[in-house]
């Protein structure tokens, strides 16, 4: 990395630090004003946009529309609507001990703020946070993935021609921008990606006390029972699984089918294929509907998982074939999986889908419970029994009940991840409040009982506090407590 980058990098935090405080002074309508011009100038760009994802990956405009841009609108359109009420102050009322009192809760800006965003949707994940930051006051630096060069260099464009550097500025480049901006002194970091990487980030963080969003991922399963509609769950788990090629945090990793149901999952799952990118393979590799794999070291990762499981006893239903230069990857259905099998150790992060077999959802959760929490746990059942059982037994970051991906959509509820898969939330309301500080105000409007309690303390504070204890505590009721007249002297 060139030293003019480093200069720039520090001048521009130096830039942020000082803005943050008139920054921290706007209102709900300075903001709005904000997300409006991003949301105009992005909707503006939709064929630049187009056409950077297709040279960086061949992903589908349709994908681009409805995996992207689409997400991304519609979330800042949120934003603008609400944005004035998530600011008020919040009310909090006074319990009986602090009457005379009122208190609220202000929600103000954390300061300046990090975003390291990924390349599987470089726009989509760029841009989200990004809008929480501005609703929420803060001044940003982002730093877009080198993977996806196209794309980063049309977004750092179009942010450019938002926002002046000391509100938002974006830094592009290889790995070693990332990990010369982690360590200027932040007060938030909001990073998507992998879990190795993301202990890194929280690493980097806790040398300058800083908050993080870790926003990472993990095997998200799918379990379908014997209750389910067969062909419906493939037919959603299929279209969860291979939209951009499977490169998706919340992708289902693997289906957990009953054992009774296998054969039938895997010829509705072989029928959506066909219905969805051709009845051959040939077809497949020719379907202007099905992106490629970000590099060639991805793809032949992949190749290797698929072998590996192959001769681990796994059968090839569909697909299976690599074409490392064309960076293509035919989706792909395995049969016959183990749990110990080489495709069940890490993310797959492409369009491979091993199916597994279960008689008892026991063995679903022995395995499960051995595993770290997903980022997303997908159900195809009928009976509410064994969803509630399932929901009971499983940890994830979110759920999708008879449907994969779409819970993404919903931006009334939060999206995030717990434990490997993740730290924080954000969408929506959760987006501008895990990049707000909630700051507690406490207002002292006329005599407080707090004077009653003042030193010199004795028998007038004892009885006040066992009537405390009496009317405000009630596991302590009838209990008096054991207050000493002189502390005791340690022995």
């Amino acid at each position: 990395m060139s030293e003019s980058t480093l200069n720039r990098m520090d001048a521009v935090f130096a830039k942020q630090q000082q803005h943050r405080a008139h920054m921290a002074r706007t209102t709900a309508g300075d903001r709005i004003l904000r997300l409006r011009s991003l949301r105009d100038v992005l909707a503006a760009n939709r064929e630049a946009l187009y056409d950077a994802l297709d040279l960086d990956f061949r992903k589908p405009r349709y994908e681009v529309e409805l995996t992207e841009i689409q997400p991304t609108l519609l979330e800042i359109e949120h934003m603008i609507k609400h944005l004035s009420s998530w600011m008020r102050p919040l009310r909090a009322s006074a319990p009986l001990h602090l009457i005379g009192t009122r208190s609220h809760v202000r929600y103000e800006p954390k300061g300046v703020v990090l975003i390291l965003a990924p390349w599987n949707y470089p726009f989509n994940l760029l841009m989200n946070p990004l809008a929480a930051a501005v609703a929420a006051g803060n001044t940003v630096m982002v730093r877009p993935s080198d993977k996806t060069r196209h794309t980063a260099e049309v977004m750092r464009r179009l942010l450019e021609e938002v926002f002046p550097e000391e509100e938002v500025a974006v830094f592009t480049g290889d790995r070693s921008v990332a990990d010369e901006l982690l360590k200027l002194p932040f007060e938030h970091i909001f990073f998507t990606g992998s879990p190795t990487v993301g202990r890194k980030v929280m690493a980097a963080a806790a040398v300058h006390l800083a908050s993080v969003t870790l926003e990472l991922g993990g095997k998200s399963p799918v379990i379908v029972d014997e209750t389910a509609d067969i062909a419906q769950a493939a037919e959603r788990v299929v279209w969860g699984k291979f939209i951009n090629s499977g490169q998706t945090c919340v992708a289902p990793d693997f289906a957990f089918v009953h054992a009774s149901k296998v054969g039938e999952f895997v010829d509705q799952a072989k029928r959506a294929l066909a219905r969805f990118y051709g009845e051959t393979e040939e077809e497949r590799a020719k379907s202007p509907d099905l992106c490629r794999i970000v590099d060639r070291s991805a793809c032949e990762r992949l190749k290797r998982l698929v072998d590996q499981t192959l001769e681990d006893g796994a059968v090839l239903e569909a697909g299976g074939r690599a074409d490392i230069p064309s960076r293509y990857f035919s989706p792909t259905l395995l049969s016959n999986v183990r749990t110990k099998s080489p495709i069940m150790r890490d993310e797959i992060f492409g369009p491979i889908l091993p199916i597994l077999s279960y008689q008892s959802l026991h063995e679903v959760f022995a395995y499960t419970g051995s595993r770290g929490k997903p980022l997303a746990l997908y159900v195809f059942s009928a009976s509410a029994k064994n969803r509630q059982e399932i929901l009971r037994s499983i940890q994830s970051g979110g759920v999708c009940v008879n449907n994969t991906v779409l819970h993404l959509a919903n931006a009334n509820v939060p999206f995030g991840g717990i434990g490997e898969s993740g730290l924080g939330n954000y969408h929506g309301y959760y987006g501008f409040k895990t990049l707000s500080h909630e700051r507690a105000v406490m207002v002292q409007e006329w005599p407080a009982l707090v004077r009653l309690f003042y030193p010199p303390y004795g028998a007038k504070t004892e009885t006040l506090l066992n009537i405390l204890n009496k009317v405000l505590i009630k596991t302590g009721e009838g209990k008096t407590l054991p207050v000493a007249d002189e502390p005791e002297t340690p022995g």
